[in-house]
């Protein structure tokens, strides 16, 4: 169940209004939970995100409105985070004396039903399949449909941690055939791997994988999460941190951990994009970038800084020195900037987020991207966010780290193929190259800036197939 902030539509054109206040929000689990008739059934929803709620944050008592007896789970938009009704805690058994981090407390050291990173959510995990992250041929196949509404040719999954075991690797193989509407690269999670011979060996299996697929499955790459969200106040910050004497963020990796895994990955030869959406992050990837290729040299590596929200300048010119690239997140200035602006960040940092002005400008190769489902899939609309900077109340955050029309286009085509090692095959239309295209019903270039994010996408064209694109209005709420 879906109930974010924004109205999203799904992948078969269905419109969902967004939760604009903590009373939408419980309404909606409320019908839903009145319509389940097994009593037993976990009920799930995503999309949530307190950062709109200040005044009002839904934790354990107000899911407990809901039920006290079904297991509730509600995961925030980012994903970092998620809350639990006591039906979960007491499962669980999360009270006063746990003292894993990330599982959030009131004053009187009772558990409020926060639980913020992979830690703490790892203890709730197994009651809930999947979850946000779940695998199957349906997931994948809605995937793809996604895509192609929104003129989307190549898609990524960095959130996999199934390609270890073939049982995992079948839910692709057997689903992305010839005839998938997209093209899709896999990135397997890099987790849990301590500082011994896990990452060596986990390298090695995944550069054997490499030589698996098909000309529309690709294997052979590995993501590693380094911090958490920025609007969850789990992200690593350098001074000054967060606004409020909010405590610095969670490290998902440890640093002696990272060290290790990402030394194993780049020596066997792998694509390595590294979750870092604050600067103190950043840097400890820069850090690790700069030892390993002084030990092991490697050149055209492309190893990428994903989500680089506060990658600084003066970071930047040190990623274009050691050849990486920056994935950034444009999308996450008008889902978020207000908020990073008056209450986490505060202006000047929050001007200077999701630098992409500056890091074209120190000469690092660069990506937008919209992380669904964080954010809607819809590089048009992630064009747009990097063009405009606009805010939702109107506000523009930075006007100095604008893109221009064709920099954006570049960054969601080419661009994006570049760290994929994809751009001798696609991303831009020249001979040799597949002629995997999207059909726009105007031109980028002939509609105010503003405008491009609303472009209506009328299908796509891979290996020669037209693929048409879903765009139903029906509402699946009411």
């Amino acid at each position: 169940m879906y109930v974010g902030y924004f109205d999203r539509t799904d992948p078969d054109g269905n419109l969902w209004p967004g939760c604009t206040s903590t009373e939408a929000v419980l309404r909606r689990l409320r019908e839903v939970e009145s319509a389940m008739r097994d009593t037993d059934t976990p009920l799930q929803a995503w999309g949530m995100d307190n950062i709109y709620f200040p005044k009002q944050s839904i934790l354990v008592h107000d899911l407990d409105t809901i039920s006290t007896t079904r297991l509730i789970q509600i995961s925030h938009a980012n994903g970092h985070v998620a809350v639990v009704n006591s039906a979960v805690l007491a499962k669980a058994g999360i009270d006063s004396s746990n003292q894993t981090e990330g599982v959030e407390k009131y004053a009187d050291g009772m558990p409020n039903g926060e639980l913020r990173e992979f830690a703490a959510m790892g203890l709730v995990h197994h009651f809930f399949e999947g979850g946000l992250l779940a695998l199957s041929a349906r997931a994948l196949s809605q995937f793809a449909q996604d895509a192609v509404n929104h003129g989307v040719t190549t898609i990524t999954d960095l959130g996999t941690m199934g390609l270890l075991t073939e049982e995992g690797r079948a839910v692709y193989t057997d689903t992305v055939d010839e005839n998938f509407p997209v093209r899709l690269n896999v990135f397997q999670f890099g987790v849990g791997l301590g500082t011994g011979p896990l990452a060596a060996a986990m390298a090695e299996h995944l550069a054997e994988l490499k030589s698996e697929g098909n000309e529309n499955l690709r294997f052979g790459h590995v993501k590693l999460i380094l911090d958490g969200s920025i609007q969850g106040f789990t992200a690593r910050l350098l001074a000054p941190g967060y606004l409020g004497d909010q405590p610095n963020g969670i490290w998902n990796i440890t640093p002696e951990e990272f060290e290790v895994a990402f030394t194993a990955f780049h020596r066997a030869g792998l694509l390595i994009h590294v979750h870092c959406n604050g600067d103190q992050a950043s840097q400890l990837f820069l850090d690790a970038l700069e030892a390993v290729l002084t030990k092991y040299p490697r050149p055209d590596h492309r190893h990428t800084i994903t989500h680089s929200q506060l990658t600084t300048q003066a970071q930047y010119r040190r990623a274009a020195a050691l050849g990486a690239c920056a994935n950034i997140f444009s999308n996450h200035l008008w889902t978020w900037g207000d908020q990073h602006a008056d209450r986490i960040l505060g202006w000047d940092r929050a001007s200077r987020m999701d630098a992409a002005r500056s890091a074209l400008d120190a000469g690092v190769p660069i990506s937008v991207h919209c992380d669904t489902p964080v954010t809607e899939l819809n590089p048009l609309k992630s064009m747009k966010h990097a063009i405009t900077r606009l805010t939702v109340s109107g506000r523009v955050l930075g006007e100095y780290e604008c893109l221009s029309v064709h920099e954006a286009l570049h960054a969601v085509t080419l661009g994006a193929a570049y760290m994929l090692k994809m751009d001798e095959e696609v991303g831009s239309l020249e001979a040799g190259k597949r002629a995997d295209v999207a059909i726009l019903a105007r031109d980028p270039f002939e509609v105010d800036p503003q405008l491009i994010g609303e472009i209506r996408v009328l299908g796509t064209i891979i290996g020669g197939r037209h693929q048409d694109a879903k765009h139903g209005t029906s509402d699946p709420v009411q």
